[in-house]
């Protein structure tokens, strides 16, 4: 089969990104032809350039003729879109569907359905704007990158191409990440029978057994939405009740670095709360497969963390807030363990009852390594993959 991927790449580079290239990877390896059409956020560069991107967010006629030439010096047989916002925009829709070739997008977040693609607004998961018409409310609120002009340019482009009909005629499967993502998509207006359901993947190495340590893990970047904010509370409401929680390794980098970091000093937390910043795989792999346990209090809904799988992957259960996609992803008692969301003093118990429970903490390390032969594995997804194309293009063929 041959498939031509199309991806916008953001600034900052995140899993997302991951995704695509594993995806590539693993049709090559399979023996498909796969091309990778990806343009970058950082061509944006001066007001021009902005204000050319801002207007063809909506629909690029340049975009469209680009992919159109694609299609037709490669002549794909299907093509998979990751993410078009906001240099490809919707426009690539009609190239696709005035070649005749069918369209699998990927909704890697909830841009669909909201402007700033998150629900999330003010530090609190946010659902004002699903399945209205226009969001008046983000714009309002200037959701996105806290401008109201900006905002409104992705409010626009989601308000005429739902009247325009592009989401439901010109697209024709779309993959959700989870099933909670899913119902999201059905209330923000994505026809039910276009969503399959498809997780991500991680392609793991072989990993040599080590043994664990006392130790719990923090992964990810060090922004308001991941939560450790909550999780430093964690650790000072224990401390406030003379409990002392297991030492606490932080792997990340991010806007709030410098804060977190003084608040655990002027908290006195410092002997327990080590800031490890940045690490490759290998060593974000090396500390799952040592500590006892990770945290992840992410404070909105989600799309999916590959932080969980490539946990699950060491046989590392996960503490996850009772929302979104964490909470179907990490079933309590068997693969972690679910805390009440922003509720610092639960995450503190949760964490104290799970680190003092080793035989039910083991028995969680055996179900999380299961969860990932028998969901994450690139041969499960590969698979899976296969299926949602051969889908779409029966679709296809029957329209």
């Amino acid at each position: 089969m041959k498939i031509l991927q199309l991806h916008n790449r953001y600034q900052i580079v995140g899993g997302e990104e991951g995704v695509v290239q594993a995806e590539k990877a693993l049709l090559e390896s399979n023996g498909h032809q796969v091309h990778l059409l990806e343009v970058t956020n950082d061509d944006l560069i001066g007001i021009k350039a902005k204000l050319d991107a801002a207007i063809g967010a909506i629909y690029s006629q340049a975009s469209k003729r680009q992919v159109f030439a694609k299609l037709r010096s490669f002549k794909p047989d299907l093509v998979h879109v990751h993410n078009f916002f906001p240099l490809l925009s919707p426009s690539v829709y009609d190239a696709c569907q005035e070649a005749g070739i069918p369209v699998v997008q990927t909704l890697h977040n909830y841009r669909l359905i909201c402007p700033k693609a998150m629900l999330f607004r003010d530090g609190q998961v946010c659902e004002v704007c699903v399945g209205k018409s226009v969001a008046i409310e983000g714009i309002q609120s200037g959701c996105y990158r806290a401008s109201r002009s900006q905002t409104a340019v992705v409010a626009a482009m989601l308000a005429y191409h739902q009247w325009r009909g592009t989401w439901r005629n010109r697209v024709t499967t779309y993959i959700a990440l989870t099933e909670f993502q899913k119902q999201k998509l059905i209330a923000g207006g994505i026809p039910e029978s276009k969503i399959q359901v498809k997780c991500n993947f991680v392609q793991m190495p072989d990993l040599v057994p080590v043994p664990r340590e006392d130790t719990i893990l923090f992964v990810g970047r060090l922004a308001e939405e991941k939560g450790v904010i909550d999780l430093i509370a964690a650790y000072a409401e224990s401390q406030n009740l003379g409990q002392e929680l297991p030492s606490l390794k932080v792997v990340g980098d991010g806007p709030l670095k410098a804060e977190l970091t003084a608040q655990v000093e002027k908290l006195g937390l410092a002997d327990r709360i080590t800031f490890l910043g940045r690490q490759d795989k290998s060593q974000v792999l090396n500390l799952m497969q040592r500590s006892s346990l990770l945290v992840f209090p992410s404070i909105w809904y989600e799309g999916f963390p590959l932080t969980l799988a490539e946990a699950f992957a060491c046989g590392l259960p996960a503490i996850v807030p009772n929302l979104g996609s964490m909470a179907e992803i990490v079933t309590s008692g068997v693969t972690g363990f679910h805390f009440v969301s922003r509720d610092a003093n639960d995450l503190a118990q949760v964490i104290q009852a799970a680190i003092a429970d080793k035989i039910l903490l083991q028995e969680c390390s055996t179900q999380a390594r299961n969860a990932y032969e028998r969901n994450y594995t690139a041969e499960i997804n590969y698979d899976r993959l296969l299926q949602i194309y051969h889908q779409a293009l029966a679709s296809n063929d029957a329209t």
